[in-house]
């Protein structure tokens, strides 16, 4: 109750925004650096780059994309926590660092109070696939043997977004699911790959073309509708299990502390390139959904996440490892 009501006064009242916006040659007078908390390569560090390339162009002022994975995204973001609050750091990160680590974490270097949520850029679900050797076809035939005999899930790491979908799945149906955390999503598909684990919930865009070369089964995506990039997979819901739903949100982020508004005129750079062309397309290939949740709107979601997922983990034991 603690945790929540630390989030929800931190995630909601520090994202208000009041004051009138900055005069556009304010900002950026100078290098920006986008801090992406999850290492490169991976769905989030793309979508950082994609947008860091729009507004060095448009804005005429160098943007730096610089990876600080770990930790579930802790380390990169607590760096953004501490830096100067003038708008020149911003964590690029994705909601699990604010909506599952305080549940799982026995202590963080930073509070949720020291970054406020500036715009949800984008969404996506994750997709559950099988190494072919364990014989699954369906959703079905991974729970089946996951109550019989166990299996083990890959996940790109303590607190990630998969580590989470294994106790949501462990809550839902009571399959005895082993988690084995590797660093960064990358890794975790190729344990898929190799038949180190059984399986992994994970991003589609990592996973899918091992699927298309058969070398991954897929068994459902965890979004509320279908993959664009594999749109003859099931959701868990139409796989007869709505309780897996799960989507990983992607937002921007600046220290509490900037002033209000040197973050409107970061909050209006980020949210008018992610609508460019360009970046839709970007975002399609990634299998991510365009949001523009902004301020308020977007603290007051990962105050519901973080209610939905800690009650999860509580009941779980999901923790660290």
């Amino acid at each position: 109750m603690k945790r929540r009501t630390v989030l929800s006064a931190t995630l909601v009242l520090s994202a208000t925004a009041a004051l009138p916006a900055l005069a556009q040659d304010a900002w950026p007078s100078r290098a920006v650096k986008f801090v992406c908390n999850f290492p490169a390569g991976g769905p989030l560090d793309v979508l950082a780059r994609a947008v860091a390339d729009v507004l060095q162009r448009e804005l005429k002022q160098p943007f730096v994309v610089e990876n600080k994975a770990g930790a579930g995204g802790n380390i990169g973001a607590d760096a953004v926590a501490k830096a100067d609050a003038d708008g020149y750091t911003v964590l690029f990160g994705i909601d699990s660092t604010f909506t599952v680590n305080p549940h799982i974490y026995k202590s963080m270097a930073f509070k949720p109070a020291d970054l406020r949520p500036l715009v949800i850029v984008s969404s996506s679900g994750l997709l559950l696939g099988a190494n072919p050797a364990s014989g699954f076809r369906t959703l079905a035939d991974l729970v089946a043997a996951g109550k019989d005999k166990g299996v083990t899930f890959s996940s790109a790491g303590s607190g990630s977004p998969g580590h989470l979908a294994a106790a949501m799945a462990i809550d839902a149906t009571g399959m005895k699911i082993t988690h084995v955390p590797y660093k960064g999503n990358a890794p975790a598909v190729t344990a898929v790959l190799s038949g180190e684990v059984t399986g992994g919930v994970l991003a589609t865009p990592g996973m899918l073309p091992h699927v298309k070369a058969g070398k991954i089964t897929a068994l459902a995506v965890t979004s509320s509708k279908r993959s664009q990039l594999a749109p003859d997979v099931p959701t868990v819901a139409e796989a007869g299990l709505p309780q897996l739903e799960q989507e990983v949100l992607y937002l921007a982020m600046l220290p509490a502390g900037t002033p209000e508004p040197v973050a409107q005129a970061v909050q209006k750079a980020i949210a008018e390139a992610v609508v460019r062309p360009e970046i839709k397309t970007r975002l399609a290939s990634l299998d991510m959904h365009y949001e523009g949740t902004a301020g308020a709107a977007a603290g007051k979601r990962l105050v519901a996440l973080s209610d939905r997922y800690g009650s999860v983990i509580r009941k779980t034991g999901m923790r660290v490892e």
